[in-house]
């Protein structure tokens, strides 16, 4: 079988962490909103309810919401997951066709709390987001606040490697390990878990040519043949490569791509091209796994440029970060540029 090395030391962009810190020591240290795409406008038979989680998955907030509901888990539906380790701001639906919303501020408890309850006309889909806004604490801070502060401006305005969180991967690479016997056939996944190691595979192929670009320091440098695009939309751009695209590459205002494998040719050519089938060809059963699995070749941006950056201390040893990111992005790609995070699982008694 084509063995993976799970060692997630993918490449830095600049020059590694300049030191330690405590992450996600206490929930709320780490606090995610949601930022959808619309606004609900107020009527329909979807109920729109905006709660915050303090230490719970969103599956099980889910759940609890069609019990309350006295309706089917399917009929409750929400843009995405949201780490349980922290506190989260996110929307959920619940169709309730012909039916009056219940009261939801009875579902408020240590753990769980309404901030909005509206109606809408559509369904919360999976993936309808515009993006997360982050308010992130770090403690323990082992560098001062000059140098940080340089590293987060040059995060800030260069941006980073939009490398996936090893989140993503599980517990030491373990949805890695089980993609690959999935794709060689000596594992049969469940339903609910086969689009995670689905995904699990096509971010790692996906994080081993971008770090090979940094690595390169080419990842913010057009390469022949190179695809650029948008981090927001995930749009490509295919026309002709002139000096005023050129000119948005170099600010950041455009990124360029690397592959999210799956069926069909490489949209890239010549120079960009020729990496990237070498870093497929030495991932075969991933790449293989993944187009007979169906999924399609797609593309997504390199370079991640947080938006509405800002920062300040709390302390002589602990800062305070805010900043928004596109939809699918992670948090932690921004946090590895500029320090080593120890997180700190907290005491979830304490949450609730």
């Amino acid at each position: 079988m084509n063995q993976v090395s799970y060692t997630p030391d993918w490449a830095y962009a600049w020059s590694g962490p300049l030191g330690q810190c405590s992450f996600k020591s206490l929930p709320d240290d780490f606090i995610v909103e949601e930022e959808l795409p619309f606004v609900p406008d107020g009527e329909g038979e979807h109920a729109y309810i905006n709660l915050q989680k303090t230490g719970e998955n969103t599956d099980w907030v889910a759940g609890q919401l069609a019990r309350f509901a006295g309706v089917k888990r399917s009929a409750v539906s929400y843009a995405g997951r949201k780490d349980r380790h922290g506190i989260t701001r996110q929307w959920f639906s619940v169709w309730l066709p012909g039916q009056d919303s219940p009261e939801w501020s009875e579902l408020n408890s240590d753990v769980l709390e309404v901030i909005d309850a509206t109606r809408h006309g559509k369904k919360l889909k999976t993936g309808a987001l515009k993006g997360n806004r982050f308010i992130i604490t770090l403690r323990d801070v082992g560098v001062s606040h000059e140098l940080l502060e340089e590293r987060l401006n040059q995060i800030a305005t260069q941006g980073v490697p939009n490398y996936f969180g090893t989140q993503r991967f599980g517990h030491e690479g373990v949805n890695i390990d089980r993609s690959l016997l999935m794709f060689s056939g000596s594992f049969k996944a469940h339903r609910n878990k086969r689009s995670i190691y689905l995904s699990a595979a096509r971010s790692w192929l996906f994080n081993q040519v971008l770090s090979e670009r940094v690595g390169q320091e080419n990842w913010t440098h057009y390469l022949e043949g190179d695809i650029p695009g948008f981090q927001d939309s995930g749009s490509l751009i295919l026309r002709d490569h002139d000096e005023d695209l050129m000119a948005r590459i170099a600010t950041g205002e455009v990124s360029l791509t690397a592959p999210m494998w799956g069926r069909g040719e490489l949209l890239s050519g010549a120079d960009c091209r020729k990496m990237e089938e070498e870093i497929a060809a030495r991932n075969l059963l991933l790449c293989e796994g993944l187009e007979r699995e169906g999924l399609k070749q797609e593309r997504r941006a390199i370079r991640l440029v947080p938006v509405s950056m800002g920062w300040h201390w709390l302390s002589d040893d602990s800062i305070k970060l805010e900043f928004s990111l596109p939809k699918g992005c992670f948090a932690t790609a921004v946090l590895r540029e500029a320090l080593e995070c120890i997180e700190g699982r907290f005491d979830e008694n304490t949450a609730k």
